[in-house]
């Protein structure tokens, strides 16, 4: 059984005196100014940004018919395909000598999606950083050591910019050459770490390398995001690091990382903030909107975002809505996996979260691992690749583990598969978001 932690929990949770206006607002004062924001999004996005114009006019739908928060589901969605289409300044809503700064996705899969920001947008970032990094337990003087990618993805900039608006140190190290990441961390002893959680397995397996304690590194918090992650993940590593592991949420069409967060002294599903994101779940095959508590698609409208304001935009997240715990803000829980990541295998869908969860209980298994996905015949057949734990090198000990993996997907999931049991360090590591699955299928 997983302990709590030594960190004191009460170190971490920020008095309410410390929370701003819309940590404490009633529901009643969030809707209110929703509906106010949402208006005023609606009617920047149709009157300055052509796209909008053009896909309102043909739903038959102008902003002046939003009477409720309700009527929002009377919108067009706008996905990725959208911004790629108009790529790649169309979706900006100001002139480009008022765009202080410009991201874009890496484009692995096409064109990259473009995304711009005035200075007020900027502003609003690092506001929704800092109160995202306060309610993991970070606090004004605390070092930071930041080991999201700088560049035009919005990890890096975006986590240092709001660490700083909080009034951390920030310690900017950006991805990559692990075995210093871990000296930085031995040397400069920072309070918090902000990286993707599955880099965070190959800082860890540095530690154990260099036959270092990880539980006796400073590190007190980790706030991981950029991808979805298990709970059974966390518990590794906050029992590895003896630290508080705590989720962040974002994405660059809404704004980066700070849409949500987990608060510290809960854990248990990331606080929207719904001052500046208004969000949505959806059935992802008809676009109904479900209630709250029912799980499906995430979908966001911007409600403060001036340089490029996002309506409807469908996430591919697969979440649902709960209410507000720590904060009155409504709460999404932890990302389970992605519409379009889903993997259709002989009429099942699977996600990578699935078998993760099962690979973790099995303890010769390390949490490195890749989906490898074939076809023999008109069969499509599915590899799952995962490195065995450096202390598992018998033969037979892997086999049997590979087994008893076997069995746990084809009892929970439904679907056969054939474990490979690899050694230590042969599947690819990522600074960034981890290559899950390998899709070798023959395409068309």
């Amino acid at each position: 059984m997983l302990q709590m932690p030594l960190r004191k929990l009460d170190q971490l949770t920020p008095q309410p005196t410390e929370l701003d206006r819309f940590e404490v607002a009633s529901t009643a004062e969030l809707r209110a100014w929703q509906f106010e924001q949402l208006k005023w999004s609606l009617r920047h996005a149709y009157e300055n940004v052509p796209h909008y114009r053009a896909k309102f006019d043909a739903a038959g739908i102008r902003p002046d018919d939003l009477k409720s928060l309700d009527d929002l589901a009377r919108f067009p969605f706008t996905t990725k395909a959208d911004l790629r289409d108009n790529y790649p300044f169309g979706m900006f809503a100001v002139s480009e000598k008022d765009v202080a700064r410009i991201h874009a996705s890496s484009g692995t899969t096409g064109k990259p999606t473009v995304v711009g920001y005035t200075r007020r947008d900027l502003d609003t970032w690092s506001d929704v950083v800092a109160r995202s990094i306060r309610a993991a337990g970070g606090r004004a003087g605390m070092k930071l050591h930041n080991a999201y990618g700088y560049g035009l993805f919005t990890g890096g900039l975006g986590a240092h910019a709001g660490a700083e608006r909080l009034g951390c140190t920030v310690i900017p190290v950006s991805g990559g050459m692990t075995e210093r990441q871990v000296q930085l961390i031995n040397d400069f002893k920072p309070d918090i770490i902000m990286v993707t959680p599955s880099y965070m397995l190959a800082i860890l397996d540095e530690f154990r390398k260099q036959g270092l304690d990880p539980r006796k590194s400073s590190l007190r918090v980790g706030i991981f995001g950029a991808e979805p992650w298990t709970n059974a993940m966390r518990e590794e590593i906050e029992e590895a690091f003896d630290i508080h592991a705590v989720d962040i949420y974002g994405l660059s069409e809404v704004i980066g990382p700070g849409v949500a967060s987990e608060c510290v002294e809960t854990k248990d599903g990331l606080h929207i903030w719904e001052d500046h994101f208004y969000p949505e779940v959806i059935d992802p095959f008809t676009g109904k909107v479900l209630p709250d508590g029912e799980e499906g698609e995430l979908v966001f409208t911007s409600l403060t975002k001036e340089a490029m304001p996002i309506i409807r935009y469908r996430t591919r997240d697969l979440t649902r809505l709960l209410p507000g715990t720590a904060r009155n803000m409504r709460r999404m829980e932890k990302v389970t996996g992605r519409s379009d990541d889903m993997i259709i295998l002989r009429g099942v869908n699977v996600f990578p979260t699935q078998i993760e969860e099962k690979l973790l209980i099995i303890p010769e298994l390390s949490m490195h691992y890749q989906i490898v996905l074939t076809r023999s015949g008109r069969m499509d057949e599915m590899e799952v690749h995962v490195e065995a734990r450096p202390e598992f090198s018998d033969p037979d000990a892997r086999k049997a583990a590979a087994h008893r993996l076997e069995s746990a997907i084809k009892d929970t999931i439904g679907i056969s598969s054939r474990v490979v049991i690899r050694d230590a360090d042969s599947i690819e590591r990522s600074a960034g978001k981890a290559r899950r699955i390998l899709d070798r299928r023959p395409q068309g």
